[in-house]
């Protein structure tokens, strides 16, 4: 047991390592766009399925409550919570209909729409992002892999570069804290408009 503990602390190490070294410009490019739509008065809709849809709950909480500074709510909503809304829609139009559905109902142009799919082919993730770019939202990917499909209908693709869903997973929470710290940084610093 103790070789494999170590061998699961060397994984996540090096994937996370190669995910610093690949994403830092796209990190910075969606807290861009994330704190731009924030100042415009937009909203961030971020979805996900099983342990990506726990992540997408994270961010949004991050955002309405507070990450690291006390600060004035931020708009954002996780698609994944409203278990009425999930089973009228996974039973009157399919599972693959449950996030585009809200984003139709939701999103406005302007908003910031993010999916979280480890392989980026989640088709219910997919078919939100598709409804997304044509409302008029701009879109951001947290993916793994090679990023799959939805690579294509993302403004910014944040794509952690493992196959291994687990190290895919945990990178994707470090890329939220990053995100989250720097939206606060730039919409609440001393200085900041």
């Amino acid at each position: 047991m103790t070789e494999q503990i170590k061998q699961v602390f060397e994984e996540h190490l090096r994937t996370i390592e190669r995910t610093a070294n690949t994403l830092t410009g796209p990190i910075e490019a969606a807290a861009a766009l994330l704190t731009g739509a924030l100042e415009a008065g937009n909203k961030i809709l971020v979805m996900g399925n099983g342990g990506s849809a726990a992540d997408a709950q994270h961010f949004a909480a991050e955002m309405v409550g507070r990450f690291l500074m006390e600060r004035k709510a931020l708009p954002a909503l996780a698609l994944t919570t409203d278990s009425s809304i999930l089973t009228a829609l996974g039973n009157d139009y399919g599972f693959e209909r449950v996030f585009s559905r809200q984003v139709e109902a939701l999103a406005a142009p302007g908003d910031v729409v993010i999916g979280i799919s480890t392989s980026g082919n989640s088709e219910n993730v997919l078919a939100a992002m598709k409804a997304a770019r044509e409302i008029g939202c701009r879109t951001v990917g947290l993916l793994g892999g090679e990023g799959g499909g939805m690579t294509g209908l993302v403004d910014v693709a944040l794509t952690v570069p493992s196959d291994r869903t687990p190290r895919i997973q945990e990178a994707h929470q470090t890329v939220i804290h990053i995100l989250c710290d720097l939206v606060e940084t730039r919409l609440f610093s001393e200085g900041t408009p």
